[in-house]
């Protein structure tokens, strides 16, 4: 056998992200790319903010000694600083460098973290729907997933997490504005959550990590402010990227933040940096944490992002389609009119709309729609949701 039946059996499960995105490109091929709305990919489209472009080719045509080599495995000190002055401004917490680690992206920031955590058997709680990819950086360093599902309005039940935290309990991922559904955790609902990790933490004898996955931070609508974890409990560690904000997720650059309020501080920003080594990371791209350092405060258009979130929320409620109004990231999250979520894709995919079912979340019954797409496809796939809720009855 090449492959061990463990990534075997986990490409066979696959992603479903990735299974619809595959049957739009078949369907393109077939129909051609105008003729298929395909909203599977959360990929964002905007163009980085136009300072990005004079920032790149300033820091790429440097001449600067060792500029193209290797740096400390945490990042450079200049760009560590700069990162912990946001955090500092936005929460009024001591952020330094030293509480910051650079890594490629949040998807190796997430690994990074729980490398340094997990004692095999760990149980890492994640609240539901989530990010499929959580279960398998979870069992890459030999944890063991649990999934929480979520209150009806995909709020975080607390009670529900506290009855599932363990002894072997070592960390909640929270991701908010949340992928699929676009929910925001409003402050209450993040000043409960700290007050019950703490009892819990109490209880079982050692500390429960909040790793707060943050690359929609800044991508939030109706004015509405960032609700912030690090504000409503003392472990917290900051896992973000800016492949959302500044358009950049294929320059896979991200960070951890660890808050100065942490009990174990030093020990974890050591931990991190070590493990962003050994993971074969070894360091954050050089030339995208130069660029990153200097610009702290450009972000890309979100108010286009807000115009199709209320052009699809005001079309599909029209239809009879429900859901939870998304207030941040680029997502909608409906109700199936079937009950079986899969086969309303099926359905959906006949008028050649591609959307993702919520079983890929962990969350049966729903379907999510990426409105990281062009506002002239979500307009003129409008019709053809529009057929298929007429097939079913709805309108």
């Amino acid at each position: 056998m090449s492959v061990s039946r463990k990534i075997a059996g986990a490409m066979e499960k696959g992603s479903w992200i990735r299974k619809m995105f595959e049957e739009g490109s078949r369907l393109r091929k077939e129909f051609g790319a105008e003729n298929v709305f395909d909203f599977s990919l959360g990929n964002p489209d905007l163009p980085p903010p136009e300072e990005f472009r004079s920032t790149l080719l300033q820091e790429a045509a440097s001449e600067a000694p060792l500029v193209h080599c290797y740096m400390p495995n945490a990042g450079y000190e200049e760009t560590r600083r700069a990162v912990a002055a946001q955090y500092a401004a936005r929460t009024g917490l001591p952020f330094l460098a030293g509480d910051v680690v650079m890594t490629c992206g949040a998807a190796g920031g997430c690994n990074v973290v729980l490398k340094a955590l997990l004692e095999p058997g760990d149980e890492v709680i994640v609240l539901a729907p989530y990010f499929v990819e959580y279960g398998f950086y979870t069992d890459n360093h030999g944890g063991t997933m649990v999934v929480v599902p979520p209150s009806p309005d995909f709020q975080p039940d607390l009670a529900a997490i506290q009855a599932r935290i363990t002894p072997r309990t070592r960390a909640i991922i929270v991701n908010s504005p949340n992928n699929p559904t676009g929910v925001l955790y409003p402050d209450s609902v993040l000043a409960g959550l700290g007050d019950l990790l703490r009892r819990e933490s109490a209880r079982i004898g050692h500390e429960v990590y909040l790793i707060s996955d943050e690359p929609y931070r800044d991508i939030v609508f109706d004015n509405l402010p960032y609700p912030n974890p690090l504000l409503h409990y003392e472990n917290v560690l900051v896992v973000s990227s800016h492949s959302k904000d500044l358009s950049l997720a294929g320059e896979r650059i991200g960070h951890v933040a660890s808050s100065p309020l942490c009990t174990h501080r030093t020990k974890l920003a050591a931990a991190f940096t070590f493990c962003n080594r050994v993971l074969g990371f070894v360091n954050a791209n050089a030339l995208m944490q130069r660029v990153v350092a200097r610009l702290s405060n450009a972000r890309v258009d979100i108010g286009v992002y807000e115009r199709r979130r209320n052009r699809l929320c005001d079309a599909l409620a029209g239809m009879g389609f429900s859901f939870v109004r998304p207030h941040g990231a680029f997502y909608l999250f409906p109700k199936s009119p079937l009950s079986d979520d899969v086969e309303f894709c099926s359905v959906l995919r006949k008028y050649r709309v591609i959307v993702v079912p919520g079983a890929g979340f962990a969350c049966p019954g729903y379907f999510r729609i990426s409105f990281a797409v062009c506002d002239d496809v979500i307009d003129r796939s409008l019709e053809h949701f529009a057929s298929a809720a007429r097939e079913l009855g709805m309108c």
